[in-house]
């Protein structure tokens, strides 16, 4: 991975281990698991957010349920068969383990990467305004990562207006969201995982041609 692929997608996370690891797959003979990973927000409310990590990594550190745990990567996406379809997981991979720091903020993303999808502008029964958009981000080996991130207030009138293709740099808070889905008779409750923008400046041509640096520290942990 080189030095630009790298600083497309960097992650913070720190939070309390809320599931035991559970191995996941391997590749060229490194095993990797999965578990949750419980992060707080400025409010009483919390994210539960997945994350993946080296079974190199898991013989640092402990790693337990209820235990502390910060660590430094990627926020990264692919596709698992359900069936006859094909489901977009999200999960946070782990590249580095780090003290566990109570004066950081625990749930902290950067991103840069394309528009792939029309944004979709909403409002909320409160008029709160909302945009949803998909973001293609650059990986190695000619992969790229799929995120779904949110947008509000001031945020979502700009994003409404970007066009495919449209590179942006962002900055903002990995979220987890519980909400409920009818298939047939039964009403069942889903999680679904996205990205919390603070910040979104527009790139043209490597120059920074549009910015808007909405400082929504406060509000977007309160969401």
């Amino acid at each position: 991975m080189n030095f630009e692929q790298m600083n497309n997608n960097k992650v913070y996370i720190a939070g309390i281990v809320a599931s035991k690891p559970q191995f996941s797959y391997e590749v060229f003979g490194e095993g990797f698991y999965e578990f949750n990973l419980e992060v707080k927000r400025l409010s009483d409310a919390s994210d539960l957010i997945p994350i993946t990590i080296s079974e190199r990594l898991l013989k640092e550190q402990q790693i337990e349920i209820g235990s502390k745990l910060a660590g430094a990567g990627q926020f990264r996406s692919y596709n698992k068969l359900e069936g006859e379809k094909s489901k977009l997981m999200l999960t946070v991979f782990i590249r580095e383990l780090l003290p566990f720091d109570e004066t950081l903020n625990p749930n902290q993303i950067e991103l840069t990467g394309f528009v792939c999808k029309e944004p979709i502008y909403r409002t909320t029964p409160f008029k709160r305004e909302i945009t949803d958009v998909l973001i293609a981000v650059n990986r190695s080996y000619n992969k790229s990562d799929y995120l779904p991130c949110i947008a509000w207030g001031r945020n979502a009138k700009f994003v409404k207006n970007l066009s495919v293709g449209d590179k942006l740099n962002m900055v903002g808070r990995i979220q987890s969201r519980v909400y409920q889905k009818k298939i047939g008779d039964q009403v069942l409750e889903k999680v679904a995982f996205e990205i919390s923008l603070s910040k979104i400046t527009k790139v043209e041509s490597d120059a920074l041609v549009e910015t808007i640096n909405y400082n929504a520290t406060q509000n977007y942990y309160a969401n």
